[in-house]
Parts: structure tokens; sequence; C-alpha cells
């Protein structure tokens, strides 16, 4: 245990004194011996005398010069003795009353000293009783701390109670700093966020805006490149529509649907517009006029039976001003084949068809209705089926319909069509191969599946030519060509039809109208043998030319009358009995 410092130099001890300097960093007295005050303390014990005289000195208003440890600044008390020893302190000189200096640097009012006669205790406890006494002198505040727990005064005369607890120093960290600092954080922090909130919008602004911007170039751009810019659609301008779609990269194939049973064909044209990525089935009359390879005037359906292939494409092209690219024939089997292939179509049928294997009074094959679901070999009837009285152009747009669906279910991806066109196994005619052929409709298919797929009629007048509403909406719109239908000033067409009961009587006219000039179209038998032969023709600038025919078909001139022709010929022939090859 630490003894304390004043432990065995009371009045009668034989140690030297000690006196308070201050207080050490835990609030600790720090003390030092004092030799001289000792004697000075010894010396007022052996003379009390001199003590009496010192108070009475000091009651006649004189300054005492005993050392206030605490450096009060007041008068001090005579009999004081700071160690508690009970001698009289010396007489010490006057000392100015600017308040005691603390060792924790607060200047301390001038108070009063303790009582005389009692023993001071550097703890603040007293000798005699070991309460704390309580003293009226002002307790002095360090500055930027909390002041003393109890600041109310005792009763008078009693010391203040001084406790290690009751001092705070500047090195103990401040709650209040930390506070603030953290509030600082905070607010640095939060305005931080804020800025780099305002950067990314600015930010996503300014990206948004360049996208929009490309976006517009792109469609402005694809706009006039596709020639649908306002201002740039008129025929007549020099970068309209006709120039761009010329520009646009169109695949082209023919293909014919033969009838093998009822006989007959149907063509249409397979369109895909890699430009604009959009498919057509552009289905063509067979009566269209067409140039055949010695120069006459003949139709799609002649064309076909008589010139095949090969001359129907090269007339195709100079009609309509198109490269078809290859010829895919398409024999009804294989039409059966190839939807049973694909699993089935679906079609809106707009007429019932019957079975043609069945008896009559059964039901039909094909119901009229939406969204009916096809076999091959409903397919094939459908898409061959003319009604009574019907025009060629609604069988024509059956087999428009039946292409479509087979587009749908057909697959897209280019080498499993390919293996669907191999299993057909049909003969496909050079320059077209299978693989082309699947390339082709794995194409289109994927056109018919995103709804980019249509089918557009071709019309044409009754004599076969093309209309400027063709011209516009299909052959150059969809086909990106120029229509060059056959010159008028080429040779006439005569469409012959032999109701003389002879067969061999149509191809002796056939010789004879080809020597003449003309241009001959067949027409077929009659049912039934008619008696007069008849030459009609539909526009009066064709009378003359009616009237050559029967010339030299060896007729009477009484025989040409003005009607209705047949086919797309501009002057039509009966031949009855009266006709006579060898006139």
């Amino acid at each position: 245990m630490n003894d304390r410092y004043d432990a065995g130099h009371g009045a009668d001890g034989g140690g030297a004194p000690y006196e308070l300097v201050g207080y050490d960093e835990y609030g600790r007295p720090v003390y030092r011996q004092a030799t001289d005050q000792q004697a000075q303390h010894h010396q007022q014990a052996q003379h009390p005398q001199q003590a009496q005289q010192y108070d009475a000195y000091q009651q006649q208003g004189h300054q005492g010069y005993g050392y206030d440890p605490y450096a009060t600044g007041g008068h001090q008390q005579p009999g004081y003795d700071p160690y508690g020893t009970g001698s009289v302190p010396p007489q010490q000189p006057q000392t100015p009353a600017y308040g005691s200096y603390d060792p924790y640097g607060a200047q301390q009012q001038g108070g009063q000293a303790p009582q005389q006669g009692a023993p001071y205790d550097p703890y603040g406890q007293s000798a005699h009783t070991g309460q704390q006494p309580r003293v009226t002198e002002q307790t002095a505040h360090i500055p930027q701390q909390p002041g003393p727990a109890d600041d109310d005064p005792g009763p008078a005369g009693t010391a203040p109670d001084y406790r290690t607890e009751q001092f705070a120093f500047v090195e103990e960290p401040d709650g209040d700093s930390e506070d603030v600092i953290d509030w600082m954080k905070f607010t640095e922090n939060r305005t931080e966020r804020r800025e780099e909130a305002k950067r990314r919008a600015r930010s996503r602004i300014v990206a948004l805006a360049v996208v929009l911007a490309l976006v517009a170039a792109g469609g402005v751009g694809y706009l006039w490149y596709a020639g649908k810019l306002p201002g740039l659609s008129d025929s007549g301008a020099g970068t309209g529509t006709t120039t761009a779609a010329g520009a646009q990269k169109r695949d082209v194939i023919v293909v014919h649907l033969h009838d093998t049973t009822g006989g007959g064909t149907t063509t249409a044209l397979l369109v895909d517009n890699t430009t604009t990525e959009q498919g057509t089935t552009v289905l063509l009359p067979n009566s269209l006029a067409l140039t055949a390879d010695d120069g006459a005037t003949t139709t799609l359906a002649k064309s076909v039976e008589d010139d095949g292939s090969e001359g129907t494409r090269t007339a195709l092209d100079t009609v309509l001003g198109t490269d078809i690219e290859g010829t895919w024939r398409l024999d009804t089997p294989f039409l059966l084949t190839l939807v049973d292939l694909v699993g089935n179509i679906e079609v809106d049928t707009d007429t019932d068809v019957p079975d043609p294997d069945a008896k009559k009074g059964e039901a039909p094959l094909v119901k009229k209705g939406k969204g009916q679901t096809l076999s091959g070999k409903m397919a094939v009837a459908y898409a061959t089926h003319r009604g009574s009285g019907e025009a060629q152009n609604a069988q024509l747009e059956r087999f428009g319909q039946v292409m479509h669906g087979v587009l749908r279910k057909m697959t897209s991806d280019p080498d499993a069509a390919t293996l669907t066109v191999q299993t057909l196994g049909q003969i496909l005619e050079p320059p077209l191969t299978d693989k082309d052929l699947g390339d082709f409709l794995a194409r289109l298919s994927d056109r018919a599946k995103g709804g980019d797929h249509k089918s557009a009629l071709l019309p044409v007048q009754d004599d076969g030519t093309l209309t400027a509403e063709a011209s516009d909406s299909v052959v150059k719109d969809v086909l990106g060509g120029t229509a060059k239908s056959p010159d008028e000033n080429a040779a006439v067409s005569v469409s012959v039809r032999n109701a003389t009961g002879v067969k061999d009587h149509t191809e002796k006219a056939r010789v004879v109208l080809l020597n003449g000039g003309f241009t001959f179209r067949a027409a077929g038998t009659a049912a039934a043998p008619e008696s007069t032969s008849e030459v009609v023709y539909a526009d009066a600038a064709d009378k003359e030319n009616a009237t050559e025919v029967a010339k030299t078909l060896g007729l009477d001139a009484g025989s040409v009358t003005k009607g209705k022709v047949t086919g797309n010929a501009r002057v039509s022939v009966v031949l009855g009995q009266d006709y006579d090859p060898g006139s």
C-alpha cells in the first residue's frame, strides 16, 4: 500500500513537511518537500508570543505573509496549517489579489482559507471527523468541461467536496464532436449520392437521345431506300418508287400445277423480296397474253402446253420484266405428298368441294368454312376445283390459298426443307436443284409464319393484255419490272373452235391461218356439230381483220358478225359443217 505524503509528519514529527504543487493527469495531488517553510512552522510553535503578536497585527489590518497553498490571494487566517500540524505559518509578503492559479489553467477567485486549527487533508478529508468539509470559496472550472457535480454551497465553514471523478480532461474524446463528424460524413455522402444520381440521369438522357437519333436516321434511310418518303413516290420523278423498287433484290421461281386427272395447268410466281423481307405469291391467269418463240401471240396456258417450261419462262420474263431463276413443275400427286409431309394445312375454304371418288349425294370432301384442316387429297381437290360457270380466276385463288397454307406448315430450316423436297421424289428441271428449292421454300416459310407473305392476283384484260393498274400494283411494286404486252401491230390472234364434227379440221385451219400471217389459238371442240360457220369480232377496228380471216378460211363474208370473242383473241371463229378445208 502507498503511504500518504504527510504520514509521520505531524506537529511533532521529525521529518520535513511537504507542500502541494498541483495535480497529475489522473487528478492525484502532487507534493514537494519544503524545508524552509518547516523551520518557520517550528519557530511559530516554539514562540507562541510571536504568534499572538501576529494575530494582533493581522487584526490591525495588515496583510499576512503566510503561504496559501491554493494561491487564493485572500487574507490568511492566523494559525492555519496547510498540513494539519497545528503550527502557525510565518508571515509572508502580501501578494496581488489576481486570483490563484489552478494547475489546470483555471484562475480561481480569492476565497476564505480553512479555519484555524483544522488539520488539512490533501484528499479533502477532515483529520478529526472524517467528513468532507465545505468551503464558501468558488470552485474553478476547466474550459469546455462540465462543472462539479454539486455546485450548491454547503453550510458555512465547510470545505468543498473534491473527488477525482469531478474532473474532465481535454484529452478525453467528446461524444458531441464524434456526432458532428458523423453528421458531416452523412451530409457529404448524401450530397455525393445526389450528384452521382444527377450524373447518371444526364448520361441516360444523352444515351437515349443518341439512340432515338440513330433510329430516326435509320428509319428515314430505309424509307428513302424503299422509295416511301413523301414526295418521292411519284413515278415521274427521277428518284421515285420505280428506281427504288428496281434496286431491290428479288428471288423469283415460277410454279406450274399440272392436273394429271382433270387436265389443265395453273401458274403462279413465288417471289421473295430479300430487301424488304416480304414474300408474295403472284397468281397468273391462263389468259395472260405472251409472245411465242416464233413471234406469234399466245396465251399462258397454251405456252405451258406447247412451248414447255423453258419457252414459258422466257415469255414471262419478256412480258413482266422479271428474271425468273427456275421452274418448279408440281404435278397434283406431288402436291398431295407435300401436304401430307408437312402435316396437313389450314385453309379458309370458300366453297364445298365434292369427292371425285364418291357417289352422288355423299358428303363433300371439303366443306366450306374458316380454318378447315385439309389433308393431301383434300388440298388437291380444293386447289383444282372450278365450279360450274366460275371464271378461271376463282380456281386460281384457291390454288394460292393452298400454297400459302403449305408455306406456313413448311419448316424454316433450309436443310430440313431440302430433305422434304428430296422426299417428294420429283425430278426438277435445270437449273433448279433440290437445295435451291429447299432454301427458297424455307425463306418463304419464315415470311409466311411471320405474317410477311401474301397472295396477289395479276389483273389482265379480256384480250390477255396488262392494264396500267396491273403494271403499278403488281408488276412494278411486287415484281419490280415493267409490263410489256405484245405489240398491237403484231399478228392478229384468232381463236378457233371446231364444230364440224371432224377432228382433223382444227389442224388444217391452224396451218391455213399461220400461213396467212395470223396467230392461231385453239378453243377446243364443240359438243355438237353446227351447220354454219361464224367469224366474230369485238372491236370495230378488228372488223377488217375478221373479214380477212373469213376470206383466208374460205368462208362466206356474211359469216362475219360483231359479238363477244372467246379467250384473249381479237377474232373468234366457230367452224361449222359448211367449212371446206380444200377451198
